[in-house]
């Protein structure tokens, strides 16, 4: 079973955001890291970097696919989670924990509003099964 967790924003491309304080927190969800399979690499953008939602920021690939990384919401990068570069099956392991991507400051926090809460999301998921 697909694990959707409450409290987390989902994007129609599988990326969550969960928001803590001031920042966003960005990952994939256990949707996306189950499709992919073995995750052997994540391309992450660079500390100090402004995104847009929509745009490509990384790349994630696995023994089986490769797949882009679409921010889900604007903001300013602030960290990337650096243990990934060593350990890319923490995405497989821990999708919503120690396998985030990035910390954004957000530009406008309205952008959550576009996105999918944990139902929605469920709900999604199911259509495309």
């Amino acid at each position: 079973m697909t694990e959707v967790k409450d409290g987390y924003y989902y994007a129609d491309t599988h990326e969550w955001v969960k928001i803590e304080g001031d920042l966003a927190i960005i990952g994939v969800s256990d949707y996306a890291q189950h499709s992919l399979h073995e995750i052997t690499y994540v391309e992450l953008p660079d500390v100090d970097t402004e995104i847009n939602k929509g745009d490509e920021i990384g790349a994630i690939e696995s023994i089986k696919a490769s797949s882009e990384i679409i921010a889900p919401i604007s903001g300013k990068v602030v960290e990337i989670n650096e243990a990934l570069e060593d350990s890319p099956e923490l995405v497989n392991e821990d999708p919503y924990g120690e396998g985030w991507f990035i910390k954004v400051k957000p530009k406008d926090l309205d952008e959550i509003k576009s996105l999918m809460d944990a139902e929605k999301y469920k709900k999604y998921l199911e259509e495309l099964e």
